[in-house]
């Protein structure tokens, strides 16, 4: 991913008003994230911990989406396995994300959700450069490469759904 500057983010957001978009936290040390290392930007907001943002590229535009954190905890002896990027977690390493839809669906309070890492490192866990705590990563047959193209096709497929102003 391109290194993005704040005013490519918060222009970029799609299910929040341009008020909300100026006013949300944005990710500290932004110019010091590792670019070259990301599919798409993705944290939590340290001054609210049930909002959590999400920004990629998807069908050539910048996307990003705002998302509601549950505050479920769950249990350290279960795990859960990301949908996006297939990493293990122990208890709350996996959260369910939900975004309000784009447009008119959103408006009417419509909603999409999957089960993300937690943290939105995605990127990290899947090259190897960040380890799920208690849990270990399972060796796939498919290269890393291949998991990175899975990982955006999975991203990509949870923007569509909140880009779809209509209810399936």
């Amino acid at each position: 991913m391109q290194p993005l500057n704040e005013n490519e983010i918060r222009e970029s957001f799609v299910n929040c008003s341009k008020g909300e978009a100026r006013r949300l936290n944005l990710p500290r040390g932004l110019a010091e994230l590792p670019w070259e290392q990301l599919d798409f930007l993705g944290w939590r907001d340290p001054g609210a911990p049930d909002r959590a943002y999400l920004v990629a590229h998807h069908g050539g535009e910048l996307v990003g989406v705002t998302l509601r954190v549950p505050s479920v905890r769950r249990s350290l002896t279960k795990s859960n396995v990301c949908s996006l990027c297939v990493t293990a977690h122990a208890g709350s390493g996996v959260a369910l994300l939900a975004a309000r839809r784009a447009g008119a669906a959103g408006r009417e309070g419509n909603s999409v959700g999957s089960y993300i890492c937690a943290d939105l490192a995605c990127s990290l866990y899947v090259r190897g450069l960040k380890k799920s705590t208690l849990v270990t990563r399972p060796n796939e047959s498919l290269p890393v490469e291949e998991q990175i193209v899975r990982t955006v096709g999975n991203l990509d497929a949870f923007l569509a759904k909140v880009l779809t102003d209509s209810v399936a």
